[in-house]
């Protein structure tokens, strides 16, 4: 039965493949031919030998972790939550408290290597820095039979991420809530000068109750870290389709424009059904994050508001010093367009001189399509009128392409 629990648990082979296989067994035993579980699955290709192991080590150290799970002092263990490559989250039950948290446990294979046990306990202690009602609240951490653990605030509800993967496009007004209350997260973090450097749908949990909070600070690091961010230094910490490009690059100064340009990318995905970047290979879409052109969510997405789609760009402009210089110009921004009203900062960010001469364009233009409706009206004759006609609809067709190319000019300075 090991088997059979093993190689359906790691879903290479279905409840009904294992009972005909079982059956199988039977039929073979019953001529006098003895043959294990393992082999008639290998036999009928269901899956190949090296899975049937592989599984059935996975169970085991599965089952050891259980065990080593339901001995961590002061704490009864309910169910298991979720599992990833890096840690195992269970939900239990704090006998002193008589609450309801979640543990995360890092797996026997971790547990030996000190760079990721340091990692581990980094982010038991960044979170414990950070009291925020929009940030997963930190509780303890330590160690129980040589498996490290981190207990965490409990959140009841679903992921971005859930939602998004069903293919569920956010309203505008949605996403803004959303984003609103992770740009708290941030902002909060930020002035504790911690970078979270992971934003992304599947770190941000809604509760019932509508409340948005920001998980998992296992990339996240002091501003100040330096000894950190030598060892890093020129490695890519990230998710391919959020990270930044300063991340990618590996770059020593991460601060927290590169969380701004994560959550710009998230905020995308939400309002638009689709990452910015796509590609076969994680490399291709980092590469893509570096030198291609965003297409502005407003084309994707039509019922956008200017003002969304202008926040968006400017939270993923590829060059960091023309996002927002801090994380409450974001927020003043987000909260304007909530009340109807225009983004000031984001606008801000483009040059005032640019402005200007497109301001001045634009009046010349308007001054010359105004002479040539003046000189149509005191033509004498049906000719002159016709040509003056002509005329003036020639100046305002150049007027409307100058301004059009005016806009793409400020897009494209805005993505250098």
């Amino acid at each position: 039965m090991m088997i059979a629990q093993a190689v359906i648990k790691a879903r290479l082979a279905t409840q009904d493949e294992v009972n005909a296989c079982f059956k199988t067994q039977a039929e073979l035993a019953r001529k006098g031919e003895y043959v294990t579980l393992k082999d008639i699955l290998v036999q009928e290709g269901i899956c190949t030998r090296n899975q049937v192991e592989r599984s059935m080590k996975h169970d085991v150290l599965e089952d050891s972790m259980t065990r080593s799970a339901r001995h961590i002092p002061g704490y009864h263990i309910i169910s298991k939550l979720g599992q990833g490559a890096m840690a195992t989250v269970w939900k239990a039950r704090q006998l002193s408290l008589d609450r309801i948290v979640a543990i995360k446990i890092l797996p026997k294979r971790l547990s030996e290597n000190p760079e990721f046990v340091e990692r581990f306990y980094k982010e038991g202690k960044a979170a414990a820095k950070l009291n925020s009602p929009n940030i997963v609240q930190a509780i303890d951490v330590g160690d129980a039979q040589g498996y490290h653990y981190f207990v965490m605030e409990y959140v009841e509800g679903k992921t971005v991420y859930d939602d998004l993967s069903k293919g569920r496009v956010y309203s505008e007004a949605e996403a803004l809530d959303v984003i609103i209350q992770v740009a708290k997260a941030l902002a909060h973090a930020h002035g504790k000068g911690l970078i979270h450097r992971d934003v992304k749908p599947k770190n941000i949990m809604i509760t019932k109750e509508n409340v948005v909070k920001l998980a998992d600070m296992g990339l996240a690091r002091a501003k100040d870290d330096k000894e950190t961010a030598a060892q890093e230094a020129g490695r890519a910490y990230g998710t391919p389709y959020y990270i930044s490009p300063e991340q990618i690059r590996g770059e020593l100064d991460i601060d927290f424009r590169a969380d701004i340009y994560s959550l710009g990318a998230t905020f995308y995905h939400m309002v638009t059904g689709r990452v910015p970047f796509d590609g076969a290979s994680p490399s291709a879409v980092m590469h893509k994050h570096l030198k291609e052109l965003l297409l502005p969510p407003d084309h994707i997405n039509t019922s956008l508001s200017a003002g969304v789609a202008e926040i968006i760009e400017i939270m993923m402009t590829k060059n960091r010093n023309s996002r927002y210089a801090s994380t409450e110009d974001l927020l003043q921004d987000l909260q304007a367009v909530t009340r109807g009203e225009p983004p000031l900062q984001a606008r801000r960010r483009v040059d005032p001189k640019l402005l200007k001469n497109i301001a001045d364009m634009e009046k010349r233009a308007v001054k010359q399509a105004e002479d040539a409706a003046a000189e149509a009206a005191n033509s004498d004759t049906v000719m002159q009128i016709s040509t003056a006609e002509q005329t003036k609809w020639t100046i305002m067709i150049l007027l409307a392409v100058m301004l059009a190319l005016s806009w793409i000019f400020i897009i494209y300075l805005l993505h250098k």
